[in-house]
């Protein structure tokens, strides 16, 4: 299994937002960069990630999983745009901020400290374990 974080406008999508999704999910769409598009195109069934709010909160809010492998995106008639789905399996008992993971020595490479701009990032298995102890979360 591997591990990602999935990065959102809480305005524009929100943590409720993807929990009133259900089991059924939602496609994690509008990603238009290559690099965040290719993450998504490596993705496997099962794998889990951080849902992250940015902007203003700049924080791990949940746990979500990939439920729909890369497909098409619907936002867009452009065939080299591809998304996943992801459901929501839990909220973060502790969100995690973006200053604490900056400041946790451990997290120094962690794509979201280095990548900022990027909305869809992958997360290493011992960064998964850090973050999800910091944020209280023993699934």
């Amino acid at each position: 299994m591997a591990y990602w974080l999935f990065k959102s406008e809480p305005g524009t999508w929100g943590w409720d937002d993807q929990l009133a999704k259900g089991a059924a999910g939602e496609q994690w769409d509008g990603v238009r960069n290559y690099q965040a598009r290719n993450n998504m195109k490596a993705m496997k069934l099962g794998d889990l990630g951080f849902f992250y709010h940015s902007v203003d909160e700049k924080r791990i809010v949940g746990i979500v999983e990939v439920c729909a492998l890369a497909h098409p995106d619907t936002t867009t008639d452009d065939p080299r745009w591809e998304c996943v789905d992801i459901r929501a399996v839990a909220p973060m008992p502790r969100p995690v901020t973006l200053a604490e993971i900056k400041a946790e020595p451990r997290l120094s490479d962690f794509a979201l400290v280095r990548q900022s701009r990027l909305s869809v990032v992958p997360v290493s298995d011992e960064e998964w374990r850090i973050i999800c102890a910091m944020g209280g979360y023993q699934g």
